[in-house]
C-alpha cells in the first residue's frame, strides 16, 4: 500500500475528529464568523484527505512517479498550512495567523497541477 493512502486515511480520519470537536465544542464558544472559517479548513481538509487517498491509489500507475510524489506531499503541506491556520485562527483569534492560508491554498494547486502533469507522460 502507498504511503498517502495511509496519509490519507488519517487526514480523513482527523477531518472528521476535527468537524465533529468544532460541531460539538466551538458553536457556543466562537463567533458564527469563526465557526465558518473553522467549518473551511475541515472542508479542505477533507477533500484533499480524499485527493491523497487518490494520489496513494493512482500511485503506481502514474506515467511519472516523481511528480506523483510532489503533488502527495504538497497535498499534505496545504492541509497543514491552509486548514491548520483557519483551526488556529478561528479558536484563537489571530488574525495574522491569515496570512499563512494562501501558501497552503498554493500548495493545494502545485499538488493538483503535479498530478496532472504525472498522469500525461512517462519520464
Amino acid at each position: 500500500m502507498n504511503k498517502y493512502v495511509k496519509i490519507g486515511a488519517i487526514f480523513a480520519m482527523l477531518a472528521v475528529a476535527i468537524g465533529a470537536f468544532g460541531a460539538h465544542m466551538l458553536e457556543d464558544r466562537v463567533s458564527a464568523d469563526d465557526l465558518d472559517v473553522y467549518e473551511t479548513g475541515v472542508h479542505y481538509h477533507m477533500f484533499h484527505a480524499v485527493g491523497l487517498l487518490v494520489v496513494g491509489l493512482l500511485m503506481d500507475k502514474l506515467p511519472n512517479r516523481k511528480l506523483g510524489e510532489w503533488a502527495g506531499r504538497l497535498l499534505t503541506v496545504g492541509i497543514v498550512l491552509f486548514s491548520g491556520s483557519l483551526y488556529v485562527l478561528a479558536i484563537s483569534g489571530v488574525k495574522v495567523l491569515g496570512a499563512i492560508t494562501p501558501l497552503g491554498g498554493v500548495a493545494f494547486i502545485a499538488g493538483w497541477i503535479c498530478l496532472a502533469v504525472a498522469s500525461g507522460r512517462k519520464q
